[in-house]
């Protein structure tokens, strides 16, 4: 073997394993009980805002596309704006993500997004851009939405679905277990989430690749 294909060899398999290695970080799945991902985002207001400025409160994040018939489910029954006030009353951080790449289903301006804000009555603390889709993949998001729970130590208490029905009819919801309600509702009173991971449903996040 010449001393030339020898090194592009090596140079493949260093390539392989930095291949490997980036997408093992890029898939690697957060754990509950553990902390949460750290990130900086910018929001609707043009403004950066980090996970850390919040340390010492409670922080739902919420991943959203408002094309996504499982997304309009939730608002055009009121139902995220109703856990949005009710959970942001209390002091509780709502952040509502956009990881739709641009281009994509659910890609919105910042303007775009002010307006879905005002037009749906929605009142989360911040809408934020991930439209490089670094923070879903941290945190293994897949679907719009998926739901999780930080709490004021930083570690993350839930992940998973909103509720307990996978479906897109907005009758389903009064018969469904809400898992974000029923996890926030029992952290608020000093007790432990009962369903920790839960699969998510909804449509597929729209990842620039």
């Amino acid at each position: 073997m010449s001393i030339r294909t020898s090194m592009k060899q090596s140079f493949k398999t260093l390539v392989g394993v930095l291949a490997f290695t980036l997408a093992a970080s890029v898939s690697a799945k957060v754990e509950v009980d553990a902390p949460a991902p750290g990130f900086t985002l910018t929001n609707s207001m043009g403004e950066s805002v980090s996970l850390s400025d919040f340390q010492g409160q409670y922080v739902i994040l919420e991943w959203t596309n408002h094309l996504c018939p499982y997304v309009k489910k939730h608002y055009d029954s009121d139902n995220m704006q109703m856990l949005q006030r009710k959970y942001t009353e209390q002091d509780v951080v709502w952040l509502s993500i956009i990881s739709s790449a641009e281009g994509k289903q659910g890609y919105v301006s910042a303007d775009e997004a002010n307006e879905l804000t005002t037009s749906r009555n929605a009142v989360p603390t911040h809408v934020l851009f991930d439209t490089s889709g670094v923070v879903g993949k941290q945190y293994s998001a897949k679907t719009t939405p998926h739901m999780y729970i930080i709490d004021p130590a930083g570690e993350l208490k839930y992940a998973g679905g909103i509720d307990s029905i996978k479906s897109a009819n907005p009758a389903d919801i009064p018969k469904a277990d809400n898992y974000v309600d029923m996890g926030m509702s029992s952290l608020l009173s000093g007790g432990e989430v009962e369903k920790k991971l839960t699969p998510p449903y909804g449509c597929s996040i729209k990842y620039q690749s």
